[in-house]
């Protein structure tokens, strides 16, 4: 180390307190939080369990589903009747003017949709007949029809909506939750994410990574067959006495480097290191679904050893039960913009529909015959939503619809929020908003003041200024508190 940096390091109060882990620094800090100063040390497993939220929470965890690509709201929780008068006509001058599309060119014409709505259940709310199991739990949902956003690409809609900013860098929602509220277990991660439809989301692993938050607060994405998590498992030959050996011994190196140069990221790592010793014994008990009685699978149509859709619903059940703060599942294809059949609205999104209906009716379902859905908040979602026109991409015959920001649909169950409520609505053709506009950082100051947080106080000091996960923006929305 060079003598003028080691000489700055020792005049510098966060180089002081950060050396005074058992002296003036941790007294004062813990004073302040009414903690006693061992609980403050990172490296303790008990650092990363619950912390106090701001505020009487309504739901303790979150079960995120992401449809990557965005459903289309106008087929599946929108109904828009208007639309047949004018389907195969050209759309209205108005909806074009100053417009941007991500793949429309020239004069666009309406698009109606081939599905049918009707009343579901005691409150009436009108869902596709692509949906029938979720139609049966309508009165246990909040559908938002008027969600809107900035973004109309895949990937920076996907990191405005997680992180809070279309550019790269950001912590990730379930980071921020792990930040604010901490874990509710030693022996699992807080914030586990499920991937189907054999691909990542377009904005890739930023959108559950913790940016510049502690890395010990990232998402760890587990798999639904195999190994959960890769390299998990010890190497061939190491019994697990040889690895707490080594462990311990990493560990007493890296705090050795902790005082010497003041990282907090080597403290997250050992953090880290611990917490993947104790996952390798809970995480294969907890993942395995093989573990839950036939009529259980049945009803979510899961299948032991395989990898789907239904077999992460369904974990996530098991996860949540087990104390993980933030399951977060993204599934891949639902982008329909109608080149071929394996993107179309007539036979692609039919399939999708199929694929994850009954697994997430079988969710909610189980969650609440459980006692959990009272204080579990599941959202469903995808980034954007989809015009009310026909893309035609290059001449197409196919039936599909492109990317559209100005509106869509969403829904909420659980965790505080009203049962069978639609809020917010759009025009006769689906295009803007007409009542209650809810923005993407209204969503996420939503969903964290249902955890018992204030949005506007879950800051983290980076580059010298404070950042949040709704910037300087946002608006919790009460109307959908029950």
């Amino acid at each position: 180390m060079h003598p003028y940096l080691d000489l700055h390091r020792a005049v510098t109060r966060r180089h002081f307190l950060s050396r005074s882990s058992i002296g003036i620094g941790a007294i004062a800090l813990a004073a302040m939080s009414g903690r006693t100063p061992a609980a403050l040390d990172p490296r303790r497993a008990d650092s990363l369990h619950t912390r106090l939220p701001h505020f009487a929470p309504r739901a303790k965890r979150v079960i995120y589903l992401h449809m990557a690509g965005s459903p289309p709201q106008q087929d599946l929780l929108d109904p828009k009747p208007a639309l047949k008068q004018y389907d195969g006509k050209p759309c209205p001058e108005e909806m074009l003017a100053g417009e941007r599309f991500a793949f429309i060119k020239g004069h666009p014409t309406i698009l109606a949709s081939p599905y049918t709505f009707a009343p579901r259940g005691k409150s009436g709310i009108e869902i596709s007949e692509l949906m029938p199991h979720l139609s049966s739990m309508a009165d246990e949902l909040t559908v938002i029809r008027s969600m809107h956003t900035t973004q109309f690409n895949h990937a920076p809609a996907q990191l405005f909506l997680y992180t809070g900013s279309p550019l790269l860098g950001r912590p990730s929602m379930g980071a921020w939750l792990m930040y604010g509220l901490g874990s509710e277990n030693q022996n699992l991660p807080g914030f586990v994410v499920l991937v189907s439809g054999n691909k990542n989301p377009d904005a890739g692993k930023s959108v559950w990574g913790s940016g510049f938050l502690p890395s010990v607060h990232q998402g760890v994405q587990c798999r639904s067959s195999g190994d959960p998590i890769l390299y998990v498992s010890n190497p061939q030959g190491l019994s697990r006495d040889s690895r707490r050996r080594a462990l311990s011994t990493l560990a007493r190196m890296n705090e050795m480097a902790h005082q010497q140069h003041g990282d907090p990221e080597t403290l997250a790592r050992i953090e880290q290191y611990e917490l993947a010793f104790r996952m390798q014994m809970s995480v294969p008990e907890v993942m395995d679904i093989a573990r839950e009685p036939a009529d259980v699978l049945a009803m979510y149509g899961a299948q032991p050893g395989g990898s789907s859709f239904a077999n992460n619903c369904l974990l996530a059940r098991r996860l949540v039960e087990n104390g993980v703060r933030f399951v977060q599942l993204f599934d891949w294809g639902w982008d329909t913009h109608g080149t071929g059949p394996s993107d179309d609205i007539i036979t692609q999104l039919p399939l999708k529909c199929r694929l994850t209906d009954r697994p997430i009716a079988a969710l909610l379902r189980d969650l609440k015959q459980r006692g959990l859905l009272e204080d579990t908040l599941v959202v469903w979602s995808g980034e954007f939503g989809r015009t009310a026109m026909n893309e035609k991409r290059n001449g197409s015959t196919y039936l599909g619809r492109d990317h559209h920001p100005h509106c869509f649909s969403i829904w909420l169950a659980g965790g505080g929020v009203k049962r069978g409520y639609v809020h917010g609505a759009t025009d006769d053709l689906g295009y803007r908003i007409t009542e209650n506009p809810m923005d993407v950082h209204d969503l996420q100051a939503t969903i964290l003041h249902l955890l018992g947080i204030d949005h506007e106080r879950l800051t983290y000091r980076f580059q010298g200024r404070d950042f949040r996960l709704t910037d300087v923006f946002g608006r919790v929305v009460p109307e959908i508190f029950a």
